[in-house]
């Protein structure tokens, strides 16, 4: 039985973020064409679901920082990587996040 996943169907939990990856470098500055296997990872990319955020010591809810829409900077090895159709995902923790970017 598979289990079909859409960007709707992923609900984060807690601080944790769902961010759609933005595409990787086709070329290098000097125009050259890289492979897949020598793109790097892009650490950019577009909140598309949000948790309902952290518990505090008093056991209430902080407020997200971010929300969805925003383009973040993430760092580079955070995260689990979701593949959904053709589209690239990653979903991880809001103290990953670096950065909102526009």
């Amino acid at each position: 039985m598979a289990v079909s996943l859409s960007v709707s169907t992923v609900k984060p939990l807690g601080d944790r973020v769902f961010v759609k990856v933005s595409a990787a470098e086709e070329k290098t500055a000097g125009g050259i064409i890289l492979p897949d296997n020598a793109k790097e990872k892009p650490n950019v990319g577009e909140i598309m679901q949000v948790g309902t955020g952290k518990l505090n010591d008093k056991g209430e809810r902080q407020a997200m920082e971010v929300s969805v829409g925003d383009k973040v900077l993430y760092s580079k090895y955070a995260g689990t990587d979701i593949k959904l159709g053709n589209d690239e995902y990653v979903l991880l923790s809001e103290k990953d996040i670096l950065a909102i970017v526009s």
